[in-house]
């Protein structure tokens, strides 16, 4: 069994979803191309037919998957004081090296996407800013070295 994956509501809701397109309007597509490729004829040599059903195993594996993500998951709340980051929050912070300001939003590892600001939070960056205030300054370790955040705000 997998571990609890912490996850926001919202991510909660976005897996939801995501399972109920691919156990539905996905599996159907997925039938009616089989049922085309079948009706090509002779299903040894029927290249359409094959690639159809490796893709009908995907499919069922990413389903799998999901519905194990989903039973796995748990629901985290924002913390309970709005002015310090924590999972949930969204904090804007002020890169001290380039003087670029980027905004976050703590999320579960599988929520994470760096181009709409969903950080994950078991990154250094996200672990270092957990508990930080507006005004803090957090200094982070990372891959690419040394780097110094300042809180702007938190919401």
């Amino acid at each position: 069994m997998l571990e609890p994956e912490q996850i926001t509501p919202e991510g909660l809701a976005s897996l939801r979803e995501e399972i109920a397109q691919l156990e539905g309007e996905g599996r159907s597509e997925m039938a009616e191309r089989i049922k085309a490729a079948r009706e090509l004829g002779d299903l040894k040599e029927n290249a359409e037919y094959h690639i159809a059903k490796d893709d009908q195993a995907h499919l069922e594996t990413k389903i799998k998957r999901l519905t194990e993500r989903l039973r796995a998951a748990r629901v985290v709340e924002g913390t309970a004081d709005p002015d310090v980051v924590g999972f949930g929050s969204t904090v804007a912070v002020i890169d001290d090296a380039s003087g670029r300001e980027l905004q976050f939003t703590l999320v579960g590892p599988t929520e994470a996407d760096l181009k709409t600001g969903r950080l994950s939070s078991e990154s250094p960056v996200a672990r270092a800013l957990v508990g930080a205030r507006a005004g803090d300054t957090v200094a982070v370790e990372t891959p690419g070295g040394n780097r110094s955040y300042s809180v702007k705000h938190v919401s």
